[in-house]
């Protein structure tokens, strides 16, 4: 995802993870109780009634790296540019086949490694990020960093696949939920404080050096992974899943639908916030606006986290319907900055959570078949990134900013409804819910 410097404070990391562990104590929540009969998902392990909290911050830390190695170019395109004797727009397709690597690799790859023991292939693909990182550190060739940020690509599509499926095996089913949404907090963090962090560090020390160091950071955490997040077994030959069978499952793709349309939504308006802004007479105003997203993003996982173990399917739709209205405000009222500011506000709390909501709601649908939904979520994901680009260039040349309001609402107010109508599966209705 190339995503725009956001800054936000230090303090949104204590924010983020304070909900989780509050008065220093891991809350007991009782067992989610549905209206429709589904089965719990099993675990491998018998882990204890807290949060294993080193290993999940491993996790967090793995999809920090994730997002900054994909983002990072996009803060230092005139630089990386001008090392690579290559325009911008060119040094920006290092973004791009970064996505179609995840794009390509995330659903071939983590059916083919089911059987692998779990920490080796979470080792393997945080290793390809420090072997990408460093040939792109020294590569003298478009052509060469161009293969290199498609590995990387490839290791984020084997890793995205496999961080919420591992929260997930590390806890207690009742404690699956916030297990997660701590593993997924690396993400807004990425965006918030890494982006903006890299760009400054590259403007100051060199581009090169600033991905030598990401390869620095990616040694750390290999020993950080080795230190503290368990290892669990792959599925035996007879237990392996395939691809149509995980896909059949009640559950699994309302899920995806409602995932495609939501991010799809998203990276409409997100990619082209620029030229909205500069159309609303705001086009100084870019860096603050993005601060509010961010910091509303960081609020929004936080609130995920503390509610999503009895509240998983009002969270998704309050998230939807918030997002709708958000675009809404924009459409009837773009061209004022208090509105601007407050449905943005309200963009990036709706957002926040989401990955978290719907890496959830897919984990518990696909039961042991995670792994392997991950994947389809991944590709996903990837693609309505990609889409977002597309479709919202065609909306701003054919029907100029105006046209993002309604494209949102048309994709966001059908997701309401298969959500809303996932009631047995998906995003099922639980006690208290």
């Amino acid at each position: 995802m190339a995503e725009s410097e956001l800054r936000t404070p230090m303090s949104g990391l204590v924010g983020t993870l304070a909900p989780f562990f509050p008065n220093g104590e891991q809350p007991t929540v009782g067992a989610m109780t549905q209206t429709c009969l589904t089965a719990a998902p099993a675990h491998d392990a018998a882990p204890s009634d807290r949060l294993p909290l080193p290993g999940l911050l491993a996790l967090a830390m793995a999809g920090f790296v994730t997002i900054l190695t994909e983002a990072l170019p996009a803060g230092l395109l005139p630089q990386i540019g001008a090392g690579l004797s290559v325009s911008e727009a060119l040094a920006g397709q290092l973004v791009t086949v970064y996505a179609l690597g995840s794009l390509a690799a995330a659903i071939p790859l983590t059916a083919a490694t089911q059987g692998m023991r779990r920490r080796p292939l979470l080792l393997i693909a945080i290793a390809g990020f420090a072997l990408a990182n460093t040939v792109t550190a020294v590569s003298p060739s478009y052509a060469l960093t161009l293969a290199a940020r498609f590995c990387a690509g490839v290791s984020a599509g084997l890793l995205w696949a496999l961080i919420a499926g591992y929260a997930a095996r590390m806890v207690p089913a009742r404690l699956k939920g916030r297990a997660i949404a701590v593993a997924m907090v690396g993400t807004p963090l990425a965006l918030s404080l890494g982006v903006p962090g890299g760009t400054f560090l590259g403007a100051v020390i060199g581009w090169r050096l600033c991905f030598g160091l990401m390869t620095g950071l990616t040694l750390v955490l290999i020993g950080w992974v080795l230190a503290t997040v368990p290892d669990f077994p792959g599925r035996g030959e007879g237990r392996r899943h395939r691809l149509g069978a995980v896909l059949a499952r009640p559950g699994v793709r309302p899920v995806l639908v409602v995932t495609l349309a939501f991010v799809l939504a998203h990276n409409i308006l997100y990619t082209y916030v620029a030229p909205f802004l500069a159309a609303a007479g705001m086009p100084e105003r870019t860096d603050l606006v993005l601060l509010v997203f961010g910091v509303t993003s960081l609020a929004g996982i936080g609130v995920v986290g503390a509610l999503i173990v009895r509240r998983l399917r009002a969270l998704t739709l309050a998230g939807i319907a918030l997002f709708g209205l958000a675009a809404l405000a924009l459409g009837l009222g773009g061209d004022v900055s208090a509105v601007v500011y407050g449905a943005v506000a309200a963009w990036g709390l709706a957002f926040g959570g989401a990955a978290t909501l719907f890496q959830t709601a897919l984990s518990d649908a696909a039961g042991e078949a995670a792994d392997i939904a991950q994947s389809m979520l991944v590709t996903t994901w990837n693609a309505a990134i990609a889409g977002g680009g597309v479709v919202g260039g065609a909306i701003l040349e054919s029907a100029g900013v105006g046209g993002f309001a309604p494209a949102l609402l048309l994709l966001l107010v059908p997701a309401f409804f298969v959500a809303f109508g996932a009631r047995c599966h998906g995003f099922p209705t639980a006690a208290g819910a």
